[in-house]
Parts: structure tokens; C-alpha cells; sequence
């Protein structure tokens, strides 16, 4: 774990980190129920689902920022090659943004999804999430589409 401009990142460790990227999880996902719950976090590293967890942590040793990847072999929006890695979630405790922490997240999100045999890494966020939007630019992505859902209960 080397730190830079007073953070590094590393490997989530469940047994370390539960609580901490659980806290970071809720401030992500405010709305989803269960997010922090043990069997999510064990689910989000399981071997099989092809993960990659991501911590930041201070050098005082607070957890700020996570980012969650896995490889997806479905059809990705955007993409031209199949598998991908997907961001499924990235966050930096508002705290630290601007301070190179999201940027360093991808960064080693990166790596793994080259690691893995990957070509491109996708992300996506809503349509209404403008920072998010710019920190995605920001870190080299690009937009490709815009999609709105739709759906009628029956």
C-alpha cells in the first residue's frame, strides 16, 4: 500500500474493512436496503461473480473511498467487446473529492480489468448525477449513450 498526497489504495479485506466499506456503501446506495449487511459484502467478493473491491484509506487509516468492478460477459451499453469490466460502484467520501482519490480508484479498477483480459472498462451513472458525469470524464471515460427505462405494472 504506498500513499499518495495522503491516501492509498488497496484490496478490500472483509475481515478489516466490513464496517467501514459498508458505511461507504450506504453513503453510495442511501436507498437500497441491506447494502452494509455481511451477506451483501460477502457477495460482492465471491470468486465466481469475477469482483474487484477496492479501498482507499487515508493514512490515518479512515476508509474513503471504494470501488466496486466486475467482469461482465452480457452485452454492455456503449461497448464493442464482450467480456467487459464494469464499475458497478465508485465513491470518495465528499471530503476528498478533487484530491485524486476517485482517479486512483480507477486506476487500479483498470489494471484489474486488463488483468483479467479485458479490452474496455464501462460505468454508467443517472442521467441527473452531473458530478458523477464529470468525474468520469474526468478520469478518461467517455459517454456513449443515454437511456431512460421504462415500465408498466401489470
Amino acid at each position: 500500500m504506498k500513499a499518495e498526497a495522503g491516501f492509498a489504495v488497496r484490496p478490500v479485506d472483509p475481515l478489516v474493512d466490513a464496517a467501514a466499506w459498508g458505511r461507504l456503501r450506504v453513503a453510495l446506495w442511501p436507498d437500497e436496503a441491506g447494502v452494509d449487511a455481511p451477506r451483501e459484502l460477502r457477495a460482492a467478493l465471491q470468486p465466481a461473480s469475477g469482483a474487484c473491491v477496492l479501498l482507499a484509506v487515508s493514512v490515518d487509516g479512515e476508509a474513503i473511498g471504494f470501488a466496486e468492478a466486475r467482469r461482465r460477459v452480457d452485452y454492455v451499453n456503449g461497448t464493442g467487446s464482450s467480456p467487459v469490466g464494469f464499475l458497478e460502484g465508485w465513491y470518495v467520501a465528499p471530503a476528498w473529492r478533487g484530491r485524486g482519490v476517485g482517479r486512483a480508484l480507477v486506476t487500479g479498477v483498470e489494471a484489474w480489468t486488463r488483468a483479467i483480459g479485458c479490452d474496455e472498462l464501462a460505468s454508467d451513472a443517472l442521467l441527473g448525477n452531473v458530478p458523477s458525469h464529470a468525474a468520469h470524464l474526468g478520469c478518461g471515460f467517455e459517454e456513449t449513450e443515454r437511456v431512460v427505462y421504462f415500465r408498466k405494472r401489470l
